[in-house]
């Protein structure tokens, strides 16, 4: 197998990075000595399935189609090609994707590296490789009091085992700020009913952080609990359309929560959205409230506080307050002006 780059994302000649070796060399390595699986099973599940089609986006860009991720030779690629693969992932993707591209392959020289594939110099100068700079406001929107209001009614007018597992979701993604596939990995050991304490374990940087329900939120989350039983698993399940729980080690998967805030969305009258729109609410409000970045950044689970300082509108909200403290005295047209004194 060569390793291949496209000059362009328009299909022209490709150009040859390696020299021809034989195909022994580019056998898949053992489950136990392959960098990209041991990558991949550092991450949570939901951010694993991203990771690893990003892998195999760069595996077919590299090989020209040949490969997959789990063949590839990632220990032979050196600083010019992750430069040529930074340069081909910025074309052809947005920002944020080619960045998190270029973030699952500096994991994977990582592990190469860490096996004693790859050697030291080798491995920090390719694994160098700068992030995509980008410069736009976060994709979606942040949902309205009313509209947030309009889901959990709709949840409550269910009246089945759907609709109060439905509002425990919701509670999670808007009032707790988790990401989807946090949400889904939730156990029932995971919440602490006495303090409203949860427990967040699938984190993308596989750091463990608590956040807390109070009020309407731990009542959402008590209901369900109630309904579901206290049986160790999955904290949120499927549910047959007889409205039997699930009971068994399956968790409900990220589409399923996909669908249903859709249903729940048609039922309520609001317009489109997805979970990374209620976690984008969770994120501004607090912001809007005043709340300090930093703790922000800590209840959102972000690596970085730039990644948090995305979602923050008080600037724009101070403007428009500014902007309406000015009054212009200006009359209606049509109007007769105001007499002389």
């Amino acid at each position: 197998m060569k390793m291949i780059f496209f000059r362009s994302i328009r299909g022209e000649d490709a150009i040859d990075t390696t020299e021809q070796t034989s195909t022994s060399v580019h056998q898949p390595l053992a489950a136990h000595g392959n960098p990209v699986l041991r990558y991949l099973d550092r991450l949570a599940p939901g951010s694993r399935r991203t990771q690893g089609v990003a892998l195999d986006r760069i595996a077919a860009l590299v090989s020209g189609d040949e490969a997959t991720a789990l063949d590839l030779p990632w220990h032979r690629l050196d600083q010019h090609q992750t430069e040529r693969i930074r340069s081909a992932v910025a074309l052809q993707y947005a920002p944020t994707t080619a960045n998190r591209m270029l973030a699952a392959l500096r994991g994977v020289l990582k592990e190469a590296w860490q096996l004693g594939l790859m050697d030291a110099d080798t491995y920090h100068r390719a694994a160098a490789v700068q992030s995509v700079p980008w410069f736009i406001s976060p994709r979606g929107r942040v949902l309205s009091h009313e509209e947030i209001e309009a889901l959990f009614a709709a949840c409550d007018r269910d009246g089945t085992p759907a609709g109060v597992r439905d509002a425990a979701l919701l509670t999670v993604l808007f009032a707790a700020g988790l990401r989807r596939s946090e949400a889904v990995a939730l156990d029932v050991r995971d919440y602490h009913v006495p303090s409203g304490a949860l427990t967040v374990r699938a984190t993308r940087d596989s750091r463990e952080r608590v956040v807390y329900a109070a009020g309407g939120a731990a009542r959402a989350l008590e209901r369900w609990i109630e309904i579901r039983g206290t049986n160790a698993g999955p904290l949120f399940v499927p549910i047959n359309r007889g409205q039997k729980i699930l009971l068994r080690e399956q968790r409900m998967a990220d589409q399923s929560v996909h669908r249903m805030l859709q249903k729940r969305g048609q039922q309520a009258g609001v317009g489109s959205f997805s979970s990374q729109d209620l976690r984008r609410s969770f994120i501004s409000g607090l912001l809007d409230e005043g709340v300090d970045i930093a703790t922000v950044q800590r209840l959102a689970g972000h690596c970085s506080v730039l990644t948090t300082q995305r979602y923050d509108r008080r600037d724009e909200t101070s403007r428009r307050a500014i902007a309406r403290m000015r009054e212009v005295p200006m009359r209606t047209t049509g109007s007769a002006p105001a007499d002389p004194e």
